[in-house]
């Protein structure tokens, strides 16, 4: 596993980069599994693939406040990132591990694999639901999703440790669908940091992964081409 640890400028060549990094790897498996960290350096909504954003979004306040609203290729339901949030994406093999095929192992695997890092720095750290990390109290601070291909699986999520939390109760309405453990609590109950500064954060992903070397170069090509045809696009990012 290689580490490229890139943010780029805008929140659309952000979200195109992890898809272009899961394309290139499944046409090219030889390219082998990778780790992306990368930090927001302006608020962003982004939704689910399949999520409606009339349901999930309060799309007058974002815009009143200048919040780009963007749909990722991954499932899942809508988050907020910004400065103070930790950006991860592991893209991983399955012909090294063919359990993950099985999309709820592969929930259990990445998320047990981040918990256990996390926990030796937070004690209580683990997963909770189907894709969150939580601390001890049941407070969430990280939610994740997956893209799957031929013969890689994209999972990526947030890491919350510095995150300005009022901005939740802002541009997200109460999710339609909640896991059982939320118990109906509003976002500024539910959702809390990590307390741990950024630089700790980071060197716990590192140590649930390991990677060995940096990527030398990343795909900017496909990625400028993904932006253009999708992520920059209303009929993308406003189809449903």
């Amino acid at each position: 596993m290689q580490l490229l640890d890139l943010t780029l400028d805008t929140p659309a060549e952000n979200l195109a980069l992890d898809e272009a990094l899961l394309e290139e790897r499944d046409l090219e498996t030889a390219r082998g599994e990778l780790l992306r960290l990368w930090e927001p350096a302006q608020p962003m909504v982004v939704v689910g693939r399949a999520s409606r954003l009339a349901e999930e979004v309060d799309l007058a306040a974002c815009h009143a406040r200048g919040i780009p609203v963007l749909r990722r290729t991954s499932g899942g339901a809508a988050i907020v990132a910004a400065p103070g949030c930790l950006m991860y994406a592991v893209i991983l093999q399955y012909a090294r591990r063919p359990a993950l095929r099985m999309i709820q192992h592969a929930h259990q695997f990445v998320l047990g694999t981040l918990a256990e890092a996390l926990a030796r720095q937070v004690a209580g750290v683990r997963p909770r639901g189907i894709s969150d990390l939580a601390l001890a109290d049941d407070r969430k601070f990280s939610g994740n999703s997956l893209r799957c291909k031929r013969e890689f699986l994209l999972y990526h999520g947030t890491l919350l440790y510095d995150f300005p939390l009022e901005l939740l109760g802002v541009c997200l309405k109460m999710p339609p669908r909640q896991p059982d453990y939320r118990r109906g609590r509003g976002h500024g109950q539910f959702v809390a940091n990590l307390p741990l500064d950024r630089g700790a954060l980071r060197q716990a992903v590192l140590d649930a992964w390991r990677p060995q070397g940096q990527l030398a170069a990343w795909p900017c090509q496909a990625t400028r081409e993904l932006v253009a045809s999708r992520y920059a696009r209303a009929e993308w990012n406003q189809r449903l």
